[in-house]
């Protein structure tokens, strides 16, 4: 097993743990939770944001890049039980990765000048 198959499990044990089954989940319940992690992420990214200087105009701010650090682990938990909703399995993530890598590529070696999703419908 891989880091990133270890981690997919892992998670699966905590959500399983919290109450939170994403097999064989409806597309009611999918939609549910799809909503539930994303404020979640939401919230994630707020809170990451408030680990850096961001006000201008406020001289007490310091970068916490610490926290910073625990944000993205925040996040990533939750991104990872949101592809889980979805029915995603890491080798999932994975190979959709490379090919949206691949297409982002693409656009910058064409000058990315006219938004096309056609692009990404093979993934």
């Amino acid at each position: 097993m891989d880091k990133f198959d270890e981690i997919f499990s892992l998670q699966d044990q905590l959500n399983k743990r919290i109450g939170v089954n994403t097999d064989d989940m409806n597309d009611e319940e999918q939609a549910k939770w799809v909503l539930n992690y994303t404020r979640a992420m939401q919230q994630e990214l707020a809170e990451l944001v408030d680990s850096v200087p961001w006000k201008w105009w406020a001289k007490y701010q310091d970068f916490d890049k610490q926290n910073a650090r625990v944000e993205v682990v925040d996040l990533f938990h939750f991104l990872i039980s949101l592809g889980q909703v979805l029915g995603m399995t890491a080798d999932d993530v994975y190979q959709a990765y490379v090919k949206k890598n691949e297409v982002n590529h693409h656009r910058q070696e064409t000058g990315y000048a006219k938004k096309d999703e056609e692009d990404s419908r093979h993934i």
